[in-house]
């Protein structure tokens, strides 16, 4: 028989927490799972750890591949899947002991094609855990699950914290060579769900390395997010034209937060100016439609149509905030 639950593991150079992750996953309450271990050209022993493992417990499935990307990594486990429900975990990262048995029964019991649950963030000298007040599980039909997604306030796009049903993978596949995968897939997957459930259990333990994309210098290939926005804005405008102010609102936020990181982290005004006016490119193709949302603060579509009108103006906005906030 085939298992109920696929979880797939990409794995590069990930020897010192590799075993956490996958020890986290084996132990899980729910036992009906197959874990597909996708070794992405490790030049560490990563290998020889997923090799043991599978040694170890034949729930494991090695696949050991030349180095192509965490997106290859995601599309060759998703080429041998035979569970009913997909689900992803970083190699890196872990998970609590009940994650898979709360999100699968939440599927089964309120008949979902996806459920979702809430991150806690680890580094190397704490654990943060978000607070909650009650227990909190929120049904949602298709129209309300994208709403959420693009809202961006219970979850957002990470595909890692969520459970999918087969069905909602379906001829999707990750974009092998670029970052931002998720931002590029959930969206689709969301849009074949008939119905969404989302709960506050904290499930999924991400861990925050000093190397990852947000704390490492920004990078001229974080740029391709802006063309994936263009796509999932053509897609919402065509088949979720309800939904407008959300994404519309999502794509803003975006824009924004990638700016400032453009004139917090890159040194050159040069290159600073050539990433602004790239991100200014894609602004120009929705300004109008962006000023009607009601969504939208003041503020933001201050700061948008300072980018709009001329990038330089941003960054002299930021520079002279950054200077009140150091002199006061």
């Amino acid at each position: 028989m085939n298992p109920a639950i696929s979880i797939i593991v990409p794995v590069y150079n990930v020897e010192p927490y590799l075993r956490r992750c996958l020890d986290s996953i084996l132990a899980q309450t729910f036992t009906d799972i197959e874990v597909i271990v996708v070794n992405d050209g490790s030049t560490d022993r990563s290998g020889e750890i997923c090799d043991e493992f599978a040694e170890k417990d034949k729930r494991i499935r090695v696949i050991h591949k030349k180095n192509g990307g965490l997106s290859s990594a995601r599309n060759a486990g998703l080429d041998i899947v035979k569970g009913e429900y997909i689900g992803f975990v970083d190699s890196d990262d872990y998970i609590d002991i009940n994650m898979y048995k709360k999100l699968y029964e939440l599927c089964i019991y309120t008949r979902s094609d996806i459920s979702i649950c809430t991150f806690g963030e680890v580094n190397e000298k704490n654990v943060s855990v978000p607070k909650k007040e009650k227990d909190l599980i929120l049904e949602m039909d298709n129209n309300e699950g994208l709403r959420q997604l693009f809202k961006g306030e219970i979850y957002r796009f990470s595909v890692c914290n969520k459970l999918f049903n087969r069905k909602c993978i379906s001829n999707i596949k990750f974009p092998v060579g670029f970052l931002h995968e998720d931002l590029a897939t959930s969206y689709q997957m969301f849009a074949k769900a008939n119905k969404v459930v989302f709960t506050n259990f904290t499930g999924y333990m991400y861990f925050k390395r000093e190397n990852s994309i947000l704390t490492t210098n920004y990078k001229a290939d974080r740029l391709i997010s802006f063309s994936i926005w263009d796509k999932i804005i053509s897609f919402m405008r065509k088949e979720y034209p309800e939904l407008s102010k959300e994404y519309f609102s999502s794509f803003v936020f975006w824009s924004i937060d990638n700016s400032y990181y453009i004139v917090s982290q890159i040194r050159s005004e040069e290159e600073k100016m050539k990433f602004l006016k790239i991100i200014q490119s894609h602004i120009k193709n929705h300004y109008k439609q962006v000023m009607k949302n009601d969504l939208l603060s003041i503020k933001y579509k201050f700061l948008i149509t300072l980018i709009n009108y001329n990038p330089r103006l941003f960054y002299f906005q930021h520079r002279i905030n950054t200077l009140l906030r150091t002199k006061y």
